[in-house]
Formats: C-alpha cells, structure tokens, sequence
C-alpha cells in the first residue's frame, strides 16, 4: 500500500459560514484516521470570514492545506484546483454546507478496496428540510453499475472516486457549465468504473439546508443553461452507450429531471417569441433521442410534456407548466406531481378496459386528439398492502392484511396469493378470503416441491391487477423470526424474512433452513429407578412445530435390536435391559422425513448398577465413541472376584 494517504477530500468553500466549520470538523474527526487523510479547502474568493475559519482550522491540522482564490463564479473551478494537488489514493468532494457521518470515509474506502471499485456511493440524508436521494440506498450493494441500480440517479460528486481513474480520464468539472457542472463528471466516473460500491448501512454524508437559502442548487438558473445541461448530458450518454433499453435507462433520468426542470424555467420567459424560439430548439433537442423504448419508461406526465413539445403546443405547455407549478412541482430536484406517488394525488381517474387514465390537462380533448398514452398511469400505479399476521404452524401458513390499488377505491377489491419458486418458472396460486381489499389465505407448505418460495399478492382493483411482494410492510406484531415447522409427512417447511427489504419467504424442503440445528441433547443422567439402570436425557426442539411422538431417543444395540422412548415435554427415560453395547440418539421423524443427531459423550455420567433375579448388571459409557454409547451387561463374578484378591 502506499505511504501517502488513502483520501483527498477536496472542499470547495464560498461564503460558507458557519457551516464550514462543521463541514471541516467532520473530516478531521473521521475515524479513518487524520494520518490517512488528506484536507484541500480552496477558499473561492470568500467575503464572509470563510477564508479566515479555513485558516484557523487549518492551523492545528497538519493534514489540512488551504487555497485561497478569487471567485470564480462555482464548485468546478476550486474542485479541479483541489484534483491537481491531490495525492490520495482516493478523492471526495465534500460541499461546505454539509458534513460527514464518523464513520463516513472508513466504510467508503473498505468497500472500495474489497470490491475493487472506482466509484462509492454512501448513503446521504437530508438535514434541515434539504431533500436527499433515497432510492439507491436500500441496501449495501459490494458491485454494481448503473444498469443495474439506481445510482446514475444521483449524480452530484460527494462520492469516493479512484484517482486513479480520475487521473486516467483526465477526468474535471466542467466550468462552461453554470449549472450541472458536476453531472459530465460523475456520470463518466460511473460508466467508465470497473466498479460501483452502495455503502446503504451508514449515515455517511448530511446535506444540509442552509437557513439563508444560499445552497447553489437552490439558485435559480434560466432554460438556457438547462438546456444546455441536457444537451451535453444526453450526447454524452449517446457516446457511451448504444441505442436501446441501456440507453434508455439513463436517458429516463435526465428527460424526467434536466428537460423538467427546463420547461419549467421556459414558462418564465417574459416574451412569447423567446418561449416559440425555445420551444423549437426543445424539440430538436430531444428527437434523436425519444422514441417508443425511452416513451415507455417515462411516467405519463413527461410523456405529455414530451408530446406537447414535439408538437410545438406553446399555449397547452404553458397550461401544463402552470397545472404542475400548482401542484407543488418545483425548478430544482427529481420530485415531480407523477414522481411522487406514482400519480398526481387529486386529479380523477378513468379506469377502462384493463387500463388507468390521469385526468391532466387536455385529456381527450377531441381538438386535440393527444394520444391516451400520454395519460396511462397503469404502470405508476402501486399495492399498498400490510401484512398483519403472518402465522407458520402444522396446519400450514396463514397471511392476514389487508391491500389496495393507489388511487382506486377499495371496495370490490379482490386478491389472490401466487407463491413462485425461486429460480424457477413454478408457481402457484392460492385463494384468499375478504372483501374489500382485506386477505386472509392459508397455504399448506407441505404440498409444495422443494425450494424457496416468495409470496406475491396480486391485487385486482376495478379490473386493474398489480402485483406486490408481501412483507416488507407489516405490523409491528409480525415477528421477522425464522420459524421452521416439520408436518405430518415429514417435510420442513421454514418462514423467513429477506435482507435487506423484508420481505417474506418460504423455504421448503431445508434449501437454507435445516432441521438438525432445532435440536440439541442440554443434559443427561441415571434416573432413580428399581429396575434396570433407566438413562434421563433432556432435549431441547426449537421447532415451532412438529407432530405428537415424531420426537424420540432410541438406542440401537446388537443385532438390529432398537429401544425407542418419546420426548415427554423436554425428556425422555430410556430403560436399558438387553446385554451388549448400545448407541443413543435424538430421533425426529414423520411421513418420509427423519432426522436424527448423536447424543453427546457424557464424561461426568458414570456406570449404573442394578440387580436383575439377584445378579448384578451394570451399564458404562464407553470412551472414544462419536455418541453416547453404553455397554450393558452382567457382571462376571468370579472376574469380578479375582480382581478384587488381586
């Protein structure tokens, strides 16, 4: 490894009191280490004390060096200034505004060397108010890339890059750019890495809303500059990727985004000849690009602004614009009216034939004869479901909750619980009781082949079916568990709930769960007995379930001879009578299905002595054997007498 340090944090700073301080602080105090970490704040030209904080801070930091500047109008300028005296094995790009967890910059650094990744993505939360991207933080994600997550859907650069990829692209922000500088950057380093790294299990970075409202991407910025955004992002997409569904995948974001945020800026133009002349170049813009592939990822109100501009509709975009701007829509972020929820929250419905039609406007307008596609909602529209019991026993699994279509109302709402096995095509359905949305359904696991099954509600509302997977939302009563049940005809069947969603599953057969483990010998010895010498052993069954007498203690002995005793409760009196040596075990078995483990050697038990029609018989335990085993028998007395004459 090399003896310089693992990262360059790299702090762009503009009148960033007094966040900076905090900003700065949560650097030094990383638990990476201070040795392993180097400090760039580029004072850019500040009026406000930050340079002078900079100092301070930098005065009792060894590893921290400060650049002061004149302004230079944005990030891009100081952050590339920072990347040409980087020397960190890494790099990050830290605002001033905000701050990192403790932990931050360790986490990103493992997973960056374990995965051999150039890119690492930690989680981000927002402080304040600030809105922070959530959807690619469900779960730790060791490798991906874009195509296979969410992450191309944030693409500020407050993230750990590899220098040397860095380095190797001649990677730097873009300072022709007033807004957007940093998406060319990070959307190269994605589509470029070997590698990307979700680190989900960490608050690694706070965004933070800054009380006089000053964050840069608050800032308003005009349709030109946005549009400009577009252009380099979508041709810059188009270079790296070949026309087709991965092509789509990243233009979804910026048409749902950067074009958004565009035309909302373009229905502020004062001048209506300004607004046609823009309009024109909107459309020439995205016509390489939109076509039936892209149109059918993208929500249904983007799909309408994107036919209102194809057309070259000035009056009926601006009435969009406004009904959007109405509804909370705003200039800055990745949340729109569709966006939200999967729908707009207050317009009407129309279901029809199978399908779901938002009322926005001009919808079937017979003027203008706007295709209905651009109003299918069908597929934004979500379950809303609670599972609120979730019960595995002998007589199979129960589910109870409750599910419903957004948007639609519950009444005549039907279900049907549909198990599919993992891997597989297999599945198979089950008929569930309610109305109105309520469900209660059991399923006999035992019926089912061997393998994982994942149950799935598909809801059908107003002839519309969806689909949800059932268990990540639940009732705090339903236990996240594992419980594994064997049945009558000896299948286990294990209800489990998935990492990192929650969601539920059955394993059948012991494809992950097995049996063996529920059972354990806690302890065993010479009951008090008349008779023959009588072995108590006490077993523990973890089982949520089993049927009467499956579980047993036998003891095999000579010639095929067994001695098989129930667990009564958690023990079990063994009589040893016949002569010869025998094996003790724990015995679970029902239908076809038996398990059995070893009773434990039992250094501390020692030999019982008994009489049977007056001769003395004894039972030892034997050493050097895997279970317990005993040997029975009488005692010789004329050995017996020998040894003790000596």
């Amino acid at each position: 490894m090399s003896s310089g340090p693992d990262v360059t944090v790299i702090v762009a700073a503009y009148n960033a009191m007094p966040y900076v301080t905090r900003s700065v602080t949560s650097v030094l105090r990383q638990s990476l280490g201070a040795d392993r970490i180097e400090l760039i704040a580029v004072d850019d030209g500040s009026t406000d004390g930050t340079g002078e904080e900079l100092d301070r801070l930098a005065a009792g930091a060894p590893g921290m060096q400060v650049v002061h500047q004149p302004n230079s109008g944005g990030p891009a300028g100081p952050r590339n200034l920072g990347l040409e005296r980087a020397t960190g094995r890494y790099v990050f790009f830290l605002d001033a505004d905000d701050h990192l967890g403790p932990e931050a910059l360790e986490r990103m650094v493992a997973a960056a060397d374990e995965n051999g990744s150039d890119v690492v993505l930690g989680r981000i939360v927002g402080e304040g108010g600030r809105r922070a991207p959530r959807s690619m933080f469900g779960r730790n994600q060791p490798k991906t890339d874009v195509f296979a997550s969410r992450v191309y859907w944030t693409l500020n650069p407050m993230k750990l890059f590899r220098r040397e990829l860095v380095e190797r692209l001649g990677l730097r922000f873009d300072t022709g750019l007033s807004i957007g500088e940093d998406q060319p950057f990070t959307a190269t380093a994605y589509l470029e890495a070997a590698a990307i790294s979700v680190v989900a299990d960490h608050d690694c970075l706070y965004w933070v809303a800054r009380e006089d409202g000053n964050n840069i991407t608050a800032q308003p910025h005009g349709t030109r500059m946005r549009m400009d955004l577009f252009r380099r992002m979508a041709e810059l997409v188009a270079d790296h990727v070949e026309p087709g569904p991965r092509r789509d995948t990243l233009l979804h974001r910026h048409f749902a985004v950067e074009l958004r945020d565009a035309v909302l800026q373009w229905c502020r133009e004062p001048h209506r000849d300004v607004q046609a002349k823009l309009l024109a170049e909107l459309g020439e813009l995205i016509a390489p690009y939109y076509g039936e592939g892209l149109a059918a990822r993208l929500p249904a109100v983007v799909r309408l602004r994107c036919h209102l501009i194809r057309q070259g509709l000035l009056d009926e975009l601006l009435t969009l614009v406004r009904w959007e701007l109405d509804r909370g829509a705003a200039s800055y972020g990745i949340t729109t009216v569709a966006a939200a929820d999967g729908g707009e929250a207050e317009e009407g419905l129309l279901v029809e034939d199978g399908h779901a039609y938002a009322r926005y406007p001009y919808f079937r307008d017979s003027t203008l004869n706007i295709p209905d596609d651009c109003y299918d909602i069908t597929s934004e529209l979500r379950v809303r479901h609670e599972v609120t019991s979730a019960a595995l026993g002998l007589g199979g699994l129960r589910l109870t909750g409750h599910a419903s279509v957004d948007r639609i109302p519950a009444a005549g709402t039907t279900a049907v619980l549909i198990l599919r096995r993992r891997g597989t095509g297999d599945e198979r359905r089950f008929p569930v009781h309610g109305t109105d949305g309520a469900f209660d359904v059991t399923v006999d696991g035992a019926s089912l082949p061997a393998g994982l099954w994942d149950p799935v509600l598909a809801v059908n509302a107003a002839g519309i079916t969806k689909e949800a997977r059932l268990g990540s939302r639940r009732a705090d009563s339903v236990t996240t568990r594992t419980t594994t049940v064997v049945t009558a005809q000896g299948t286990a069947v294990a209800l489990y709930t998935t990492k990192p969603y929650g969601n539920l599953t059955l394993d059948v057969g012991e494809t992950r769960h097995r049996v063996p483990p529920h059972l354990a010998v806690t302890g065993v010895a010479w009951a008090a007995a008349a008779g023959p010498a009588t072995l108590a052993v006490n077993v523990r069954c973890t089982l949520a379930g089993w049927p009467a007498g499956a579980l047993t203690v036998r003891a095999e002995g000579p010639d095929g001879a067994e001695l098989t005793v129930p667990v009564d409760g958690d023990r079990a009196l063994l009589p040893l009578a016949g002569a010869g040596e025998w094996r003790v075990t724990v015995r679970l078995a029902a239908g076809d299905g038996e398990w059995t483990i070893p009773v434990p050697r039992q250094p501390g038990l020692g030999t019982a002595r008994w009489r049977r029609r007056g001769l003395p018989w004894y039972a030892k335990p034997l050493a050097g054997r895997e279970a317990l085993t005993l040997r029975v028998g009488r005692v010789d007395l004329w050995k017996a007498l020998r040894g003790r004459l000596g």
